[in-house]
């Protein structure tokens, strides 16, 4: 083997070893990359989760408080047909 191919191996061995190189850069770049776009995913869901639970504790509260006022209604119905009904039987003969 002379010196002249003894370079060309080693000139070509190189050029590989830099192409295999850069194509592992290129993968840790698109990585990162994509690790950054996860990440702002994870913070919009994580502020969409919040947003859910606000909407979720005030509908939450709206349907308790709708709740005591359809009991309240209730009550005060059976209460005005009670009385509908006594002065009813009081007026019968």
């Amino acid at each position: 083997m002379t010196d002249q191919t003894a370079m060309e191996i080693a000139t070509r061995r190189l050029a590989h070893a830099l192409e295999l190189l850069d194509a592992a850069i290129d993968r840790r770049v698109e990585m990162e990359r994509n690790d950054g776009r996860l990440s702002e995913q994870l913070q919009a869901l994580g502020a969409d989760r919040s947003r859910l639970a606000a909407e979720l504790d005030v509908q939450t509260a709206r349907s308790r408080r709708l709740e005591a006022a359809n009991r309240e209604i209730a009550r005060r119905l059976d209460a005005a047909m009670n009385n509908i009904r006594s002065v009813l039987d009081r007026s019968e003969p």
